[in-house]
């Protein structure tokens, strides 16, 4: 089963500035063990909101664009993986040995297993 694996944006990286080097290095060899092992699909930062945009869709079909940047940081994403793992426990276990994405401040990574073809399949 396949996850994706969202780290939470925070103040810091919806400023645009870049991870210290250390941290980098961190996640570059986690990122390593994820690759080794057959888990790691894709995995990215994103730049922060203030490039992005969103589209709103009406209920009558009209669509709206929005540029950013987006007030709620919150519930901003700053990067995420696709694991492919046998459970969700498995991706928690791996989710343990990640190093922490903004040292010195809280932080959150949201876990939700993708849908696969079959999910939709009528029975």
């Amino acid at each position: 089963m396949r996850f994706i694996v969202m780290v939470r944006a925070t103040k810091t990286s919806e400023s645009g500035a870049m991870p210290d080097p250390k941290l980098i290095a961190e996640m570059g060899r986690f990122n390593d063990e994820l690759i080794k092992a057959g888990v790691m699909l894709a995995g990215e930062g994103l730049h922060p909101s203030s490039k992005g945009a969103r589209v709103r869709f009406s209920a009558s079909d009209r669509r709206t664009v929005v540029d950013g940047p987006f007030p709620e940081t919150k519930e901003l994403i700053a990067g995420f993986w696709m694991w492919k793992v046998g459970s969700k426990e498995e991706a928690l276990k791996w989710l343990a040995r990640c190093p922490h994405p903004f040292p010195g401040q809280e932080g959150e990574i949201e876990i939700r297993q993708v849908f696969e073809a079959e999910d939709f399949e009528t029975k």
